[in-house]
């Protein structure tokens, strides 16, 4: 079985999901890039999450709006 790309628990960040081992959601990511930062000031910002972490996560929500617009 593969690691999960994100977790919730109500017990980190209240339950929002996060990159799992840290406590950054995968919003705050989302956010970055919606405002034009890279993935790389993302790093910068939360170095708690790795480049591998936020391309797994990215690859992830390609295949699911992908399998979800077919």
């Amino acid at each position: 079985m593969s690691n999960p790309v994100v977790t919730a628990s109500p017990d980190v960040m209240s339950g929002a999901p996060v990159f799992p081992g840290t406590r950054v959601p995968v919003q705050t990511l989302l956010e970055y890039l919606e405002s034009g930062d890279s993935i790389n000031d993302f790093l910068a910002g939360f170095p708690s999450v790795s480049r591998s972490q936020v391309i797994e996560f990215l690859e992830r929500a390609a295949t699911l709006a992908v399998t979800d617009a077919a």
